[in-house]
């Protein structure tokens, strides 16, 4: 409660002269500290600039830092995802940013999350992804899509002796593996917290440069309703995954489908002396296997499309049953895997967007017919991630922020905003 407090009284009391635009992102996952960031981009310098962001568990306590972090732009079937080679090249860059805040990081720039400086590991793992071909169908689609690549992720056909002189003992029924050399395995949580202390690092940059009051706020509170906000912003963005169905203002109103993911985390046994190769790539198959480090593997992941579980927490019998679920399909393609030992187990509650013509497509614009404000907030969303938030969230940020900015909604591709003429959304108002 005392946080809370602390977050009303601070908002309430900045004169409103001292900010000439104000902004609030409900959502410290990949959306929201995406948006904050490209907010600080893409804001006037002459005028001074405010961001909160609230998350009631923090930085990445959501699905987003339950996510196994592969990170590459195609399909199962190895084609190139709607805008892949501008989200791939965008997520790049935004993990440049991160890495460089880490090397930099100073305790006092981001006092709200000291955890950030046990963070001995790398945020991203530079191994590479490799996908066995299981059945002759998807083998030929497979073959045919890979002649077609993102120049800087490459994809390399390899027979049973090249991938498995990449992952030896690795099942390889039809000859026939992909590999993706450049693609990467990022952790998720490590990586937020440094995108975060990167927009305040950044926020201090332009407070010096340009002379201007610049902050970036994150408080850990919950916003139950949007009037809690009405009149204190110049645009609230929500960026709240599964939760956005909480707010009464979008409750039943949105073509979005929930859908829980376990996800186990695996140790190798110290006494085993048959180590993960440093340099040998994850695995994607029914089940994905995100190595991050020679002992340690996330497994992943189940998909519970009945649950209405927010909670990160899973319980002894749902450990069991995902186990139950993903061994089998993992060892399919790895068998060694049955010889690491189940350590924990996470879950996310992953909001699924609507399928369209270009795939599965988050959904964002504006949403101030919901909302209906009675000044001039602009209400703006970004939702429906998905499973794919980690490849969407750097591209996408960066369209919504120059919406925002620019209060136009036209600067995003119509794709993005069809969601508005379906029939859920439209009846609903």
């Amino acid at each position: 409660m005392k946080t809370m407090l602390n977050a009303r009284m601070c908002i309430s009391t900045i004169p409103a002269n001292n900010c000439s635009a104000r902004y609030a992102v409900l959502g410290a996952g990949f959306a929201g500290l995406s948006v904050a960031w490209h907010l600080l981009q893409h804001s006037s310098k002459d005028s001074h600039l405010c961001i909160d962001i609230y998350d009631e568990v923090g930085i990445g306590g959501a699905a987003s830092g339950v996510s196994g972090g592969l990170l590459h732009p195609y399909s199962p079937k190895v084609k190139v995802l709607w805008r892949g080679e501008d989200c791939w090249n965008e997520c790049l860059r935004l993990l440049s940013v991160a890495e460089r805040a880490l090397e930099a990081r100073v305790p006092d720039s981001i006092s709200q999350d000291s955890s950030f400086f046990c963070m001995d590991e790398p945020i991203v793992c530079r191994r590479g992804i490799l996908r066995t071909m299981m059945t002759e169908k998807n083998a030929e689609i497979m073959k045919e899509n890979a002649r077609t690549c993102i120049e800087n992720c490459n994809l390399e056909l390899l027979d049973k002796d090249a991938a498995q002189n990449l992952v030896p003992r690795l099942h390889v029924p039809l000859n026939a593996a992909v590999y993706m050399p450049q693609a990467l395995s990022i952790r998720p949580t490590h990586y937020l917290q440094a995108l975060f202390a990167a927009c305040k690092n950044q926020a201090d940059e332009l407070c010096v440069s340009f002379s201007k009051k610049v902050e970036v706020n994150l408080y850990k509170e919950s916003i139950d309703t949007l009037c809690e906000l009405a009149g204190k912003y110049n645009a609230v963005i929500i960026c709240l995954g599964a939760k956005v169905d909480m707010l009464p203002e979008f409750s039943g109103k949105l073509p979005l489908r929930t859908c829980r993911g376990v996800v186990a985390q695996l140790n190798l046994s110290a006494h085993s002396r048959d180590e993960y190769g440093c340099n040998s790539p994850s695995i994607l198959s029914d089940a994905w296997l995100s190595f991050q480090g020679p002992r340690t593997v996330l497994m992943g992941s189940t998909w519970d499309w009945s649950s209405k579980n927010y909670s990160s927490s899973v319980c002894e019998d749902e450990s069991s049953m995902a186990l139950q679920e993903l061994l089998p399909k993992a060892s399919a393609v790895y068998p060694s895997i049955r010889e690491w030992t189940f350590i924990r187990a996470r879950a996310g509650l992953r909001a699924m967007p609507p399928l369209t013509n270009f795939g599965s497509l988050p959904i964002l614009g504006c949403v101030n017919d919901a909302v209906k404000p009675k000044n001039k907030c602009m209400y703006w969303l970004f939702g429906g991630l998905g499973s794919r938030g980690l490849l969407y969230h750097a591209f996408l940020g960066k369209l919504l922020a120059r919406a925002v900015v620019s209060d136009d909604e036209m600067v995003l591709p119509p794709e993005l905003t069809s969601w508005k003429q379906m029939k859920v959304w439209k009846y609903n108002l």
